[in-house]
C-alpha cells in the first residue's frame, strides 16, 4: 500500500505560525466580545432595576400622602357633620379639605360623599357623576375595611377616566357611617408623580393586579405587550427573552396591588449586533489577511536555513564534502549550519584518512606477499644446502640447514596460535643452530608439565626471549646456562620464565617491561610483549628482574591458559 505525502515541514510551520497569531486572537477577542456584552447589559439592568425602584418610592410617597389627608379628614368633626347634614358652612368644610390634603392636591383630586353616595365637596371641578352606588368597588371595599383602597381603570386609552381610585369611609363617635372621601388619580397626575423617576430611554407601563393595562405613554404598546407579559409571568417564565431589542424588569406596588413594568432599549439590540458582528467579521479578516502574510514571511525567513542545509546533505549524499552552508545568524539555526560544517569537515579528513589506511593496507600486503616469496625461495635453498652437505659429508651444515629451514616453515605459517609444545620443539630448533655457532658452550634446560604443553599460545614468542638472554646475557660466558620453565599460578594463569646466569640486568631496565623505552637491544623483547598486551589485555606482558644475588636475568611472561581442541592444560 502507499504511503500518503506527508505534509512538508515548511507547510507545518506555516500552520503553527498561523494558529498560533489566529487562535489566541480569536478566543480573546470572543471572550473579551462576551465580557462587555455582559457587564453592559449587567449595567443596563442594574440602571433598570433603580429606575423602577425610584417609581415604586415615588409610588409611596404619593399612597402615603394620600393615607394621611384621608386620615386627617376622618378625624375632622366639621367635616364629618357636613356630611351627616349638620349646619356647617362649604367654605368652612373647602378650608378643612383643602388643609387636610395638602401637597397631596397635586397629584390627585380629593372628592367628599355623604353616606348615600352623593357627592358634595371636590378639590377640583366638580365630577360628571354627581353620585356613586355605595356597592360600587372602592366604596364598597372601603366600607367593609374603613382602608383606603384603590380600582384601577379598566380602559387605558381613556384619558378623561381616572387611572386609579381609591376610597374610606368616614365614620363619626358612634361609628355611624358619615361619608366617603375619594382619590382619583388621572394620567397626568400620574405621569407627574413619576416623571423622571426611570430614565429617558425608559417606558414605563402600569397593569392592574389582572395584567390588564392602566397606564402607558404608548397605549398600543401596552395593549400588545400586556398579554404576552401576563402569560410568560404565569408560566413562571422570566421577562429576560420577550424581546431581542428591549430589556424589561416587572415590580408590584403592594399598596395599590398595580405592577410597574419598565421597559428599556437593549444595550445590544438587533441593529447594533449585526454593526458589531460585521466589524468584527472584517476585523477577523483583517488579522487573517496580517497573520497569513506575517506567517508566511516568518516560515519563509526560518526554513531559507532549512533548505540550504537539506541541499547540502543532497550534496553529501553525492560525495560532494566540499559543500559548506552559509551561517550569518548567531541563533540556533546559525549553529546548526555550524556544527553541519564541522560533521562534513571531519567526513572529509575520516575520508582522506581511510584512502590513505587503505593504501598503506595494500602496500603492506604487497609487502607481506613479497615476504611470503622469500622465505619460500630460502627454505628450498636450504633444502639445497643441505643435501650438498650431506654428499660432501659436512654434517652441522646440513643440520643447521635443516633447523633454519624448520623455523622459517613455521613463520610463515598461517597459524597465530599454536601449542605450547610446538612453540618448545621450535625453540629446540633454534638452540641446536646456537650450540653449533658457540661449540656448544652453554647449556639449555626445560621444564614444561606435560599438563602445560596443549595451551595455546602467540607463536614465536620464546625465540627472541632466548635469543635474548644468549646474545646479552651468557654470551662470550664460560658455563653458561640457559633455563626455560612453565607453571599455573595460583590465580590461575600461565607463567613462563626464561633465566640465564649471565652478567644481569642494569637497574633502569628492571621491572614492566612496557614502561621502558623501546631500544635497538630489546626489539625482541618489544614485539613479545606487544604481543602479549594486544591479545590478552592489561595484567598481561613481560616482566624483567635479576637473579638470586643479582645473578643473571630473569624474564616472566604472564598469559591467560587457553586450551587447544581436544587437549588439557
Amino acid at each position: 500500500m502507499k504511503r500518503p505525502l506527508a505534509v512538508s515541514f515548511r507547510v507545518r510551520l506555516f500552520g503553527a505560525f498561523l494558529a498560533a497569531a489566529l487562535v489566541p486572537l480569536l478566543i480573546c477577542s470572543s471572550m473579551l466580545l462576551q465580557i462587555f456584552r455582559l457587564r453592559m447589559t449587567d449595567a443596563a439592568e442594574t440602571e433598570a432595576g433603580e429606575n423602577l425602584s425610584s417609581v415604586l418610592r415615588a409610588l409611596d410617597e404619593g399612597y402615603d400622602s394620600f393615607a394621611a389627608a384621608v386620615s386627617s379628614l376622618k378625624g375632622d368633626e366639621l367635616v364629618l357633620n357636613a356630611l351627616g347634614g349638620g349646619g356647617a358652612e362649604d367654605t368652612q368644610v373647602y378650608a378643612r379639605l383643602f388643609a387636610a390634603t395638602g401637597d397631596a392636591r397635586e397629584y390627585a383630586q380629593f372628592d367628599l360623599y355623604d353616606g348615600e353616595g352623593v357627592w358634595r365637596y371636590s378639590t377640583r371641578n366638580a365630577p360628571a357623576q354627581r353620585s356613586l352606588p355605595t356597592r360600587w368597588g372602592p366604596l364598597q371595599r372601603a366600607g367593609s375595611g374603613g382602608e383606603l383602597a384603590f380600582a384601577a381603570c379598566e380602559d387605558v386609552t381613556d384619558s378623561a377616566a381616572p387611572l386609579l381610585q381609591g376610597a374610606a369611609a368616614l365614620t363619626d363617635r358612634d361609628g355611624e357611617r358619615a361619608g366617603y372621601v375619594v382619590v382619583s388619580l388621572y394620567q397626568s397626575d400620574f405621569r407627574q408623580l413619576v416623571e423622571g423617576k426611570y430614565g429617558a430611554q425608559g417606558v414605563l407601563m402600569v397593569l392592574s393586579g389582572y395584567w390588564r393595562p392602566v397606564y402607558c405613554a404608548q397605549p398600543s404598546l401596552a395593549a400588545a405587550l400586556a398579554p404576552e407579559l401576563r402569560s410568560r409571568l404565569l408560566a413562571g417564565e422570566g421577562l429576560e427573552g420577550t424581546s431581542e431589542d428591549f430589556l424589561y424588569r416587572a415590580e408590584r406596588h403592594p399598596s395599590t396591588g398595580l405592577y410597574l413594568v419598565l421597559q428599556r432599549p437593549q444595550v445590544w439590540g438587533r441593529d447594533t449586533m449585526g454593526l458589531l458582528y460585521t466589524v468584527s467579521v472584517f476585523s477577523a479578516l483583517f488579522c487573517v489577511i496580517v497573520s497569513v502574510l506575517m506567517s508566511l514571511s516568518l516560515s519563509r525567513q526560518m526554513f531559507r536555513p532549512v533548505a540550504r542545509l537539506q541541499g547540502a546533505i543532497r550534496e553529501v549524499e553525492q560525495n560532494n564534502l566540499d559543500v559548506q552552508v552559509a551561517h550569518p545568524g548567531g541563533d540556533e539555526l546559525g549553529e546548526l549550519a555550524r556544527r553541519f560544517n564541522d560533521m562534513v569537515a571531519a567526513l572529509k579528513r575520516n575520508q582522506e584518512q581511510l584512502v590513505e589506511n587503505q593504501r598503506e593496507l595494500n602496500e603492506a600486503q604487497i609487502r607481506m606477499l613479497q615476504a611470503q616469496l622469500n622465505p619460500h625461495f630460502l627454505c628450498n635453498t636450504l633444502d639445497t644446502m643441505k643435501w650438498i652437505s650431506k654428499i660432501n659429508k659436512v654434517p652441522q651444515v646440513a643440520l643447521m640447514s635443516t633447523d633454519l629451514a624448520d623455523i622459517l616453515r613455521f613463520c610463515i605459517s598461517q597459524d597465530e596460535f599454536v601449542s605450547l609444545g610446538r612453540e618448545a620443539e621450535i625453540l629446540e630448533r633454534y638452540l641446536e643452530i646456537q650450540r653449533i655457532r658457540l661449540s656448544d658452550s652453554f647449556s639449555f634446560t626445560l621444564a614444561l608439565p606435560q599438563e602445560l604443553s596443549g595451551c595455546l599460545v602467540p607463536k614465536m614468542i620464546l625465540q627472541p626471549i632466548v635469543e635474548n638472554a644468549i646474545l646479552h646475557g651468557i654470551d662470550g660466558l664460560e658455563g653458561g646456562a640457559v633455563r626455560v620453565e612453565a607453571a599455573r599460578t595460583p590465580e590461575g594463569m600461565l607463567r613462563i620464565t626464561v633465566a640465564d646466569n649471565g652478567r644481569g640486568l642494569p637497574p633502569e631496565m628492571i621491572g614492566r617491561f612496557r614502561t621502558l623505552e623501546r631500544g635497538r637491544d630489546s626489539l625482541g623483547l618489544y614485539n613479545v610483549d606487544t604481543i602479549l598486551l594486544k591479545y590478552y589485555g592489561e595484567g598481561c606482558g613481560l616482566t624483567l628482574e635479576n637473579g638470586a644475588g643479582g645473578a643473571g636475568a630473569v624474564v616472566t611472561a604472564v598469559l591467560p591458559i587457553r586450551r587447544e581442541e581436544g587437549a588439557s592444560c
